[in-house]
């Protein structure tokens, strides 16, 4: 499932807060190929999270608008 959301907080830099449309918080780590790239991703982008439908307090972003 992917959704689309706004980075919140950056604590430090492989887990993001980012807050989805619905008001509901998650928390997400960069996929490697964003890694591998050297995309940043900085408070207030706006990004594309995949989450399991299993457990969707936890995703992996998979893109950076």
């Amino acid at each position: 499932m992917r959704r689309d959301g706004i980075v919140v907080a950056a604590p430090n830099h492989e887990l993001y807060k980012i807050a989805l449309g619905d008001g509901h918080e998650i928390t997400a780590y960069c996929c490697g190929r964003m890694r591998r790239y050297r995309i940043r991703i900085l408070v207030g982008d706006r990004v594309s999270v995949e989450f399991s439908p299993y457990d969707v307090s936890q995703g992996r972003i998979v893109y950076r608008y």
